[in-house]
């Protein structure tokens, strides 16, 4: 064997040797593996369920869930500090940042909420709602809460 290729092998082999000691760079989380959560009293109104939470590791900034909201129930007005994006995969929605209208969001709807609007989600008064949430983590927060969506700001009709 010409000394060029036998370097090439010895690479190549040194190479696969190192990648079979790395630890897995790829994780899977089987659906069903992790236990739904019943969203906190201090940041949601009604029954609200999170699922599959998920966050980046090392890095990575990204976090989220899906999280499903029962007829009437949504969260407390807070912030994001890189904003946040939700994307609508069942039943009908609001979403409203403060001092603006309500606005309704249905499935395949994608909302964008910027740093630091302040704004609150969930589903309409008669029908559930679904979305995926994904946020970013800076300095350790990914989201601020504030208080909660008074009765009167909750609009009662779909």
């Amino acid at each position: 064997m010409n000394p060029i290729a036998a370097s090439a092998l010895t690479l190549s082999l040194l190479a696969a040797d190192a990648q079979a000691n790395e630890a897995p760079r790829v994780t899977v989380t089987a659906n069903g593996s992790q236990s739904s959560a019943r969203g906190p009293a201090d940041w949601f109104t009604g029954i609200v369920r999170v699922d599959a939470p998920f966050k980046g590791s090392d890095e990575a900034r990204v976090s989220g869930a899906t999280v499903t909201f029962e007829p009437g129930a949504r969260t407390a007005w807070h912030t994001h500090p890189l904003g946040q994006t939700l994307i609508v995969t069942a039943g009908a929605g609001l979403v409203q940042e403060w001092g603006q209208p309500v606005r309704e969001i249905r499935p395949g709807d994608t909302v964008w909420i910027a740093p630091g609007a302040k704004h609150w989600h969930g589903a309409a008064p008669t029908t559930a709602m679904t979305h995926i949430a994904i946020a970013e983590v800076l300095d350790g927060k990914v989201v601020e809460w504030m208080e909660q969506v008074s009765e009167a700001q909750y609009p009662h009709t779909d």
